[in-house]
């Protein structure tokens, strides 16, 4: 299946819609909600939400097409950008939704997308980074590689989200 750019468009607004004001949220914040929206997704309903590739990094998964989503969705006027010089040289990406999102979700999706907003989008980039790294797609994937979804299967708490029955 191919990567769905409208959709992936639609979750990244909506994430930074609700969490974009959270002094926590830049942009390695917005890259894992996204990547646990889809690989939880994925876990769940055997199908990925936006079909994103995320490749393993030293600070967790990395959406590929992130830098795209966001020229186009500034360039349609629905968020800004602006840049935070922080110590030591650092940059924080200060995200801001100009317009409410297009909220076409379907049930199971918004859901999924919200538990991953409560259950992770208090975390700072560190502590996101560090929660990131014990996930079974990203621990089993090569440096650099991209991430394989079926890894989710594989998962062991507190990421797996499937109830398996343990009486077989």
């Amino acid at each position: 299946m191919d990567f769905d750019k409208e959709k992936f468009k639609k979750v990244l607004h909506y994430l930074i819609f609700k969490c974009g004001k959270q002094d926590n949220v830049g942009k390695t914040v917005l890259f894992k909600l996204l990547y646990f929206s889809d690989f939880n997704f994925f876990e769940l309903y055997e199908t990925s939400l936006t079909n994103e590739s995320y490749r393993k990094l030293p600070r967790g998964p990395a959406p590929i097409h992130f830098d795209l989503a966001l020229k186009e969705l500034i360039n349609d006027g629905k968020i800004s950008v602006k840049t935070k010089i922080l110590s030591l040289g650092r940059v924080k990406y200060i995200y801001t939704s100009l317009e409410d999102p297009s909220i076409d979700f379907d049930e199971k999706e918004l859901n999924v997308i919200d538990e991953v907003i409560n259950d992770l989008g208090h975390m700072n980039a560190s502590q996101i980074s560090e929660y990131s790294h014990g996930d079974m797609p990203w621990k089993a994937t090569e440096d650099k590689q991209i991430i394989d979804y079926g890894f989710v299967f594989y998962r062991d708490p507190p990421f797996e989200k499937r109830q398996y029955d343990e009486s077989n």
